[in-house]
C-alpha cells in the first residue's frame, strides 16, 4: 500500500481524498491546506494527519502527492514534490502561464519526475471506449471531430476572475481530448468567443460562449462548442467521423428509465454536476496513480499538459485578434 499526501482540501480535494481512501492500494496519510479547518475535516474523516507541505515532502513514507490546490500553486508544488522524489498526481492545468510551464521542462526531465496530469475525461468509460474504437479502425481513418462541452450554469464571477479564462479553465479539457482522439498534433487554431450568458462575465474580462476550430497537418478538423450555460444539464458529447462511418458518445442521464406514451418517449434528465458526470473517471484516475506508483508510465504527462495549455493560449489569442494562429 502506498502512502499519499493530499495538497488542497477544497471541493476537488475532497473528491480525490474519497477515492484515495476507497482504493485498497493507496492510503491517505497527510493533508495540506492553508485553511487548517478544511484540512482537519478531511484528515479526521480518513484517519490522516494535518501537515505542512514541508513535512509531507520530507516524510520518506510518502510515495505520492496529489496536487489539488489553487491553480497558481500547481507548478511550484509539483516541482517541489518531484525534487523530493515523490510521484505526482496534479490537477489541470499545470500552470496558467505557458512560458513558465515550458521553462520547467528541463527541471522535470532532470529529476525524472513521475508526473501524472489529471485530465479526467480521458478516464471516462464512454470517452475511453470511443478512443479505443477509433484506434482499432472501427470507422476507418478519422477525418473530423465534433466536441460539445456545455456546463449547466456559469460559475460565480469571483471564480471567473481568477480562472485564467474560458479557454484555460474550461476548454482546456477539450483541447486535451481533441489531441488524444485526433492522434496528431494541432497546427492551426481559430476561435471566436462571446458574452451571451452573463454580462458580469464579460465585465470580468472573460467570455462565456466559444467555438474553436482545430486543424492538424494532415487536414483533420475538430470543432469544439463551449458554453457556460446549457439550460438543460451537463452536456458532454463527442462525435467522431471517419472514412467508414461515425462513432458517438452521448450524454449521461440520471437514470436510464424512459416513459412511453401517446406523446412519444420521455427520458430522464441529464446529470447536472461535473462531479456526478465524472465520478467514475475520478476513481479511475486514483487507480491509475496506484499503477504509476507500481511502476507504470503516466498516461497523461507533462508534455500533454503543456500541449493543451498551448492550444488554450492560441485559442485565446485567436478569439482576441480574429485571426487563426499557427503552431
Amino acid at each position: 500500500m502506498h502512502d499519499i499526501a493530499l495538497i488542497g482540501a477544497g471541493r476537488i480535494g475532497k473528491i480525490h481524498a474519497a477515492n484515495l481512501a476507497a482504493n485498497p492500494r493507496l492510503r491517505l496519510t497527510r493533508v495540506v491546506d492553508p485553511f487548517p479547518e478544511a484540512a482537519a475535516e478531511i484528515a479526521a474523516q480518513y484517519g490522516a494527519q494535518v501537515s505542512t507541505i514541508e513535512d509531507a515532502l520530507a516524510d520518506p513514507t510518502i510515495a505520492g502527492v496529489v496536487v489539488a490546490s489553487s491553480t497558481d500553486t500547481h507548478l511550484p508544488y509539483s516541482l517541489a514534490a518531484a525534487e523530493a522524489g515523490k510521484a505526482i498526481f496534479c490537477e489541470k492545468p499545470l500552470d496558467q502561464d505557458l512560458t513558465a510551464a515550458r521553462d520547467s521542462a528541463a527541471r522535470f526531465a532532470a529529476l525524472k519526475a513521475r508526473l501524472f496530469l489529471a485530465f479526467n475525461r480521458r478516464f471516462d468509460p464512454n470517452f475511453a471506449a470511443l478512443q479505443a474504437r477509433l484506434a482499432d479502425g472501427a470507422v476507418g481513418a478519422l477525418e473530423t471531430l465534433h466536441i460539445i462541452s456545455h456546463d449547466p450554469a456559469p460559475p460565480p464571477v469571483d471564480y471567473v476572475k481568477v480562472s485564467g479564462g474560458i479557454f484555460k479553465d474550461m476548454v482546456i479539457h477539450d483541447f486535451d481530448m481533441a489531441r488524444w482522439l485526433l492522434g496528431e498534433e494541432v497546427t492551426e487554431v481559430f476561435a471566436s468567443a462571446s458574452v451571451l450568458v452573463d454580462p458580469a462575465i464579460g465585465e470580468a474580462g472573460d467570455a462565456d460562449t466559444a467555438k474553436t476550430i482545430l486543424r492538424t497537418a494532415s487536414g483533420r478538423l475538430c470543432v469544439i462548442s463551449s458554453s457556460r450555460r446549457s439550460g438543460y444539464g451537463y452536456d458532454q458529447r463527442i462525435e467522431a467521423f471517419g472514412s467508414k462511418g461515425m462513432i458517438r458518445a452521448q450524454n449521461q442521464l440520471e437514470t436510464t428509465v424512459e416513459t412511453w406514451g401517446e406523446k412519444g418517449a420521455a427520458a430522464d434528465r441529464f446529470q447536472n454536476f461535473f462531479l456526478d458526470r465524472y465520478a467514475v473517471a475520478y476513481a479511475r484516475e486514483a487507480e491509475h496513480f496506484a499503477d504509476i506508483l507500481d511502476g507504470a508510465a503516466p498516461l497523461v504527462d507533462f508534455r500533454d499538459g503543456v500541449a493543451a495549455l498551448a492550444l488554450a493560449e492560441a485559442a485565446a489569442q485567436s478569439a482576441q485578434t480574429g485571426e487563426r494562429v499557427l503552431l
